[in-house]
């Protein structure tokens, strides 16, 4: 379940348009069956009730932040952070709308193995919440996390010239959105 809330936190936060099939919005464990119909009787199960809830919050998000769709064809809307870090099977990437102030950092690890001070670069200073975790307790994840919050510093990274110190949860997709500069 852990690799399937990572996923679709990948999925809806990578450019392209989203598809699930029958079923995949709670993680339906057998094939569709049109003679039988989905097997709603899954979300007495938390593990089930999780995947529903993150893609639920994902739909909310994807339409709240411009950043994930406004520029979803367009080259300038997306911007690898980090791609190459196969040791620790982790992804770092920006997302962007068309407003300069519309952006979002997305943070993978898919190991069972969480990163404490995780660094990563960021396009300005100031501070950044984390405005969805994979992990989080209410989809069936451990709850580790930043505590909503991350102050990025004067640390240059991956080409920025700040950088974010994250708890990264195992098995987990953050996406993290800076405060507003007017308020």
């Amino acid at each position: 379940f852990a690799n399937l809330r990572a996923y679709f936190g990948f999925m809806w936060t990578h450019p392209g348009k989203k598809l699930l099939f029958m079923g995949g919005e709670f993680a339906q464990e057998r094939e569709w069956n049109h003679d039988t119909g989905l097997d709603w009787h899954l979300l007495a199960d938390p593990a089930h009730r999780g995947v529903q809830l993150t893609v639920r919050d994902l739909n909310r998000l994807y339409r709240e932040l411009p950043a994930l769709h406004q520029l979803d064809t367009e080259p300038e809307g997306f911007q690898w952070i980090e791609a190459g870090d196969s040791e620790q099977s982790t992804l770092s990437y920006l997302r962007r709308g068309r407003d300069p102030d519309d952006i979002a950092v997305i943070v993978c690890n898919f190991t069972p193995v969480p990163r404490q001070d995780f660094l990563v670069g960021a396009p300005r200073g100031g501070r950044w919440r984390e405005r969805f975790n994979s992990d989080a307790l209410e989809y069936g994840g451990s709850g580790l996390g930043n505590g909503g919050m991350v102050e990025a510093r004067a640390h240059p990274m991956h080409g920025h010239a700040q950088s974010l110190s994250l708890t990264l949860p195992p098995l987990a997709t953050l996406i993290l959105t800076p405060e507003r500069r007017d308020g």
